[in-house]
C-alpha cells in the first residue's frame, strides 16, 4: 500500500493519497480544491487517481471533490445525516459518483476503505477504516477527518456557532459522546490519520504530531478522557471553543451546494500603482496588503486591508473579504501564486491584479498618497481618556482568563459584522496577545473610517501589573 499525507500549514489541513501499487490505482481522502498537487504526486509513483472522497462537508476550506468529479474521477460522498446534510451538487448530477452509508466500501486494488458513520462534529460525518488486503484482513488505521485529532476531538458546536443553526450545539455534543463510546471499542494498535493539526479552528487543543493511535488517544486525549459520563463530556467539549472564523459558514454552504468551477487558479495581472488605484476606486474593490505589520503601519495605500502571508492569512482574508468583492494584492513577486492559491482554497476567486512592495516604495517616493497606522504599547493605558476604548480582539477564552478593565472583546475573526456594535465617536486602542491579530483588526477598523491605534505589545507585560 502506498500512503502519503499532505499538509497545508495555513489551514492546518491533512489530505491523504492511498494507492495500490499492484494495480496502479489510488484514492484521495479530503482533497483541497487545487487537486493538481495530488495528481502530480500520484503520477510520480506511477499511480492513477480513480476515486476521491470527503469525510464530511467541510467548513474551513473548499473541497476538491467537485474538481475531481469534473475530471471524470469517481467521487464518493456521505449519504448519512438528514436532508440538510447532503451533497446537493452531486445528487442527480451527471458526475460519476456513489453515496455512502455506514459500512459501505471503496475498493482500490488490494485496498479496502470502509465507511464508519461517526456523527457529532457534523451529522453526516464518516471515518474511513483502511485495510491493506495484500498484508492483512483487518484495518491498520483510520482517516478520522474531523472526528478524532491528535489530542482533541472535532468540535460539535460549529453547526450553531458558525453555520447559524439554532439550539443544536448540545444535541450535537451528546451525539458525539455516543460516537466516542463506539470509538473506545476500537483496537488500541489502530493508527489515526486526522483531518487537521495544530492551528486549526476545528478544535481547541489539536496537537502538531501528524498521526497517532487509538490507544495513545484513549490515554492522553483530554476530550476522550472527559467522557466518564455524558454530562461531563458535554460540559468539557463545549467549554473554551474558539470563535470560528467568519468564512466558515460560507465554506459549509459552498461545499454543500457546489463550489464554483473556474478552471483552476485565477489569472492575475501585474499592475502599476496608478492602475491599481484607479481600478480599486472605480470598482469599490479590496486592496489586500500582505506585508508585515510594521511595514504596513509605516505606510500603506489608504483603505487597504492587512493580512501578512503567515498562518493567519486564510483566516483573516476569509473573515474580512466577501466572496463578491474584487481583490488586488500587494505581495512580493515570488509569493504571488502562494497568495492566490491560499485565497482560491477558501473560495475568494476574484483576485484580478497585484503590485509588489517595491512598486509601493517607488509610489511613495514619488509623492503618492499614503497613510500610516498609529502604533503604541501598553504604557498608553494609563493615559487614556473617557473618549478612548480598549478593544481586545483575542478569543473569548483568553479574555475570560485575563483582560484589562473596561475593555471590549470581539475576536478578530468575527469582527467584521460586530463593528456596528462599537460605540460611535471613540478612539479605539486595539490589542491581542502580541500584536499580530490586533494589527489586522486595526487595519479593518481604519478602513471603515474609525479612529484607531494599534497596541503592538505583549499582553504578558500588563498581566502582573493590572487586575481585571
Amino acid at each position: 500500500m502506498y500512503f502519503k499525507q499532505f499538509f497545508d500549514e495555513k489551514l492546518a489541513q491533512y489530505a491523504y493519497l492511498i494507492g495500490c501499487q499492484a494495480n496502479g490505482t489510488a484514492v484521495v481522502i479530503d482533497p483541497m480544491r487545487d487537486i493538481d498537487q495530488y495528481i502530480d504526486a500520484a503520477a510520480k509513483e506511477n499511480l492513477t487517481i480513480v476515486a476521491a472522497t470527503d469525510t464530511h462537508i467541510h467548513a474551513d476550506y473548499i473541497s476538491g471533490l467537485r474538481e475531481f468529479a469534473e475530471r471524470g474521477v469517481k467521487v464518493y460522498a456521505s449519504d448519512e445525516g438528514d436532508k440538510d446534510w447532503k451533497y446537493e451538487w452531486l445528487i442527480d448530477s451527471d458526475y460519476n459518483y456513489e453515496l455512502m452509508k455506514d459500512g459501505d466500501e471503496i475498493k482500490i486494488g488490494n485496498i479496502t476503505i470502509k465507511a464508519w458513520h461517526t456523527p457529532g462534529h457534523t451529522p453526516e460525518h464518516l471515518t474511513f477504516l483502511i485495510t491493506d488486503g495484500a498484508a492483512a484482513n483487518e484495518p491498520m488505521g483510520m482517516a478520522t477527518g474531523d472526528f478524532v485529532f491528535v489530542g482533541d476531538l472535532g468540535r460539535p458546536d460549529l453547526l450553531e456557532s458558525a453555520a447559524g443553526m439554532a439550539n443544536v450545539m448540545e444535541p450535537s455534543a451528546r451525539t458525539l459522546y455516543k460516537t466516542v463510546e463506539e470509538f473506545k471499542k476500537m483496537p488500541e494498535y489502530m493508527q489515526i490519520w486526522p483531518g487537521h493539526g495544530a492551528g486549526s479552528a476545528c478544535g481547541k487543543a489539536l496537537g502538531a504530531i501528524p498521526e497517532t493511535t487509538v490507544g495513545y488517544e484513549l490515554r492522553y486525549n483530554n476530550s476522550l478522557k472527559s467522557a466518564t459520563s455524558e454530562d461531563s463530556f458535554v460540559k468539557f467539549i463545549l467549554e473554551g471553543q474558539p470563535e470560528p472564523p467568519l468564512y466558515f459558514a460560507r465554506m459549509k454552504r459552498d461545499n454543500k451546494i457546489g463550489p464554483a468551477i473556474i478552471g483552476g487558479l485565477p489569472k492575475v495581472k501585474r499592475l502599476t500603482i496608478k492602475e491599481l488605484g484607479i481600478a480599486a476606486v472605480k470598482e469599490g474593490a479590496v486592496i489586500l496588503d500582505t506585508r508585515e505589520r510594521n511595514e504596513y503601519a509605516a505606510g500603506h495605500i489608504p483603505g487597504s486591508l492587512l493580512s501578512p502571508l503567515n498562518r493567519q492569512f486564510n483566516t483573516v482574508a476569509g473573515s474580512y473579504i466577501t466572496e463578491d468583492e474584487k481583490i488586488y494584492l500587494i505581495v512580493e513577486e515570488h509569493r504571488v501564486e502562494e497568495a492566490i492559491r491560499d485565497l482560491y482554497r477558501i473560495g475568494l476567486d476574484n483576485v484580478v491584479g497585484y503590485v509588489n512592495a517595491r512598486d509601493l516604495q517607488i509610489y511613495k517616493t514619488q509623492g503618492g498618497k499614503m497613510e500610516t497606522l498609529e502604533v503604541t504599547d501598553f504604557d498608553v493605558i494609563g493615559k487614556l481618556t473617557e473618549n478612548d476604548v480598549i478593544l481586545d480582539v483575542r478569543k473569548a477564552s483568553e479574555f475570560e482568563e485575563f483582560h484589562l478593565t473596561g475593555a471590549l472583546n470581539f475576536a478578530h475573526a468575527r469582527l467584521l459584522p460586530k463593528m456596528k456594535e462599537l460605540p460611535e465617536g471613540k478612539k479605539f486602542y486595539v490589542h491581542c496577545q502580541s500584536g499580530g491579530r490586533s494589527a489586522v483588526a486595526a487595519a479593518l477598523l481604519k478602513r471603515s473610517g474609525l479612529d484607531v491605534a494599534l497596541i503592538d505589545d505583549e499582553v504578558e507585560k500588563v498581566k502582573s501589573a493590572v487586575t481585571a
